[in-house]
């Protein structure tokens, strides 16, 4: 639709197809693409001109001019008009598509290509489509201005900045695909969806091969594979071994489970998130693959699948599907065939339907390829293997990890912003959370060009301010470390996000995320010389706020 290129999302995942197509033809008939459109970049420019929307020296301005004036911005987009003959397209699109839910994505011209991916930078919209044409049009049109105002976002800037791709053209495309899925009661979603890296960002134990690549895998819509949720868990797979897990009694398995599905929902129309009770049960064709049975002492696959079984009792761990079927083969394959071709690291989105098939204990297992990219943070330089100094008097290291670190290096620190987590969580509201993150903001603009570090209670980037500072990437780009610290002293313990965009992020800004646990052996935290060091905040932030006395600059 319209004129232009179709971006770099769709570029890569037509790219993928393609490679798989070529050269692994003994399983492709396994794998196939949703049916999509694009509406070509040039779009996106004659929308701005039939509008007045020009906001093209935004880029320029300070952090804090992006985030004010964004808002602004997005109101703008959303009223304004969209070109009738563009319009006239996708009202045909949608009446082929009939109610056929549908996603409007983000592709722009830098996305997802080698050297940055942009990885969560800009929206994906699900569209329900249950309404008339014309309100399925409106829903439409919305969903591809909002992708439109984006650009103009804080973070998606700051991350221009960060990689010196702030004069490049960054026109944006649009991918139009069909939702993945099949009905089950009134709701709509794919029995399985993730994210899959061919090589391992994260390891934690030391039989994983890093080589035979990771994924996160979720029962619904994927949003939660790539998003951090509080109190809620994909599962986290080293497909070296798959049925290995980071816990292994019955309350943990449960406890760091998926608890929520997101769905649409076809009766109201609209994204929806429902527990995972609601839609377990007998009548779900594809239970018997992705649940066990916490049966009190143990928890293990079910035996049979009948009326009786009780959903409170079911648990989301996938271990039939890993331990029977040919997904995880199938999945190596495919991420073995694209990093060969793409001659580095690639990371996948995907979805899966799962078919019974009489006559066999196996499903009939389909994998929809919804996008690839490069891993662009693991070239050869950053796997070299760094030896840790073992002659250090305890006083003299600030802090030691030991679970599920990232390979990288980092030197001469200059800085460390320490958030005390008793002063955080006494803060009062929300509003002085979030003045928690707009200060670690204002460091990260004043500590440009000195090597720091931020050490924090609970989960960094959390949409949830109480399980973490609500920071996000346009925070933090400038520091190169950013510490969790789990406590059981203030409730809240750390919980990776390995995985997620907000990760792959840090990551791939050679930010290197790691969690640290004071209390349990083999874990240190330095908190005499943390608050025995004098606060250097004054020099870099004037005014004193309720919010900034939870800050430290060492």
């Amino acid at each position: 639709i319209g004129t232009g290129k179709i971006g770099g999302k769709a570029a890569g995942v037509l790219l993928a197809y393609k490679i798989l197509q070529n050269t692994a033809p003994e399983i492709f008939d396994r794998i196939s693409l949703p049916r999509s459109h694009f509406i070509g970049a040039d779009v996106f420019y004659d929308f701005m001109a039939a509008n007045q929307l020009e906001f093209l020296n935004q880029k320029y301005k300070t952090a804090e001019q992006i985030r004010d004036e964004y808002p602004k911005i997005q109101g703008k987009y959303a009223t304004a008009r969209f070109p009738e003959e563009i319009a006239h397209q996708l009202r045909e699109i949608l009446r082929e598509a009939g109610r056929t839910p549908m996603i409007v994505r983000s592709s722009s011209l830098l996305e997802d290509n080698f050297g940055m991916s942009f990885a969560g930078k800009y929206m994906s919209v699900f569209c329900p489509n249950q309404g008339t044409i014309k309100e399925n049009l409106r829903d439409l049109t919305l969903a591809v201005r909002q992708i439109y105002a984006s650009v103009f976002g804080p973070d998606a800037l700051m991350y221009r900045r960060h990689v010196g791709l702030l004069d490049y053209d960054e026109r944006m495309a649009i991918l139009l695909q069909e939702v993945q899925g099949e009905r089950h009661r009134q709701y709509y979603f794919p029995a399985l969806a993730g994210v899959a890296y061919s090589y391992s960002p994260i390891v934690w134990n030391p039989r994983f091969k890093r080589e035979d690549g990771f994924m996160r895998l979720v029962m619904g819509l994927g949003t939660r594979a790539v998003d951090r949720i509080a109190g809620d868990y994909p599962r986290m797979i080293n497909l070296s071994h798959p049925q290995l897990r980071p816990d292994v009694t019955p309350k943990a398995i449960r406890y760091y489970s998926q608890h929520f599905v997101d769905a649409l929902d076809l009766e109201k129309n609209i994204l929806t998130t429902v527990p995972v009770e609601s839609v377990l049960g007998s009548d779900y064709p594809p239970l018997r693959w992705l649940v066990s049975v916490d049966d009190g002492e143990t928890v293990h696959l079910p035996l049979t699948i009948s009326r009786s079984i009780d959903p409170s009792q079911l648990i989301l761990t996938f271990d039939g599907l890993l331990q029977r079927g040919s997904f995880v083969p199938l999945l190596k394959t495919v991420l073995s065939r694209l990093q060969q071709q793409y001659e580095q690291p690639v990371d996948i989105e995907f979805a899966v339907s799962l078919t019974p098939e009489s006559g066999t204990p196996k499903p009939k297992l389909n994998l929809h390829l919804l996008q690839c990219r490069p891993q662009n943070q693991f070239n050869s330089d950053s796997r070299e293997i760094q030896s840790m100094p073992t002659d250090l008097a305890t006083q003299d290291k600030i802090l030691l990890c030991t679970r599920m670190v990232p390979q990288g290096r980092v030197s001469q620190i200059e800085y460390i912003v320490y958030v005390d987590a008793q002063s955080y969580y006494n803060l009062n509201s929300l509003e002085d959370h979030v003045e928690v993150a707009r200060c670690i903001g204002q460091l990260n603009s004043a500590l440009e060009g000195h090597p720091f570090i931020l050490v924090g209670p609970g989960r960094w980037g959390s949409s949830d301010s109480m399980q973490g500072v609500p920071v996000t990437y346009a925070d933090i780009f400038n520091s190169r470390a950013l510490v969790e610290v789990a406590s059981t002293k203030s409730g809240f313990a750390a919980e990776p996000s390995y995985g997620t965009h907000f990760f792959q992020d840090l990551v791939e800004s050679q930010i290197y995320p790691l969690a640290v646990y004071p209390d349990e052996p083999g874990d240190h935290l330095n908190l005499d010389f943390i608050e025995q060091s004098e606060n250097q905040m004054p020099k870099f932030v004037s005014e004193q706020t309720n919010a900034s006395h939870c800050i430290k600059v060492i």
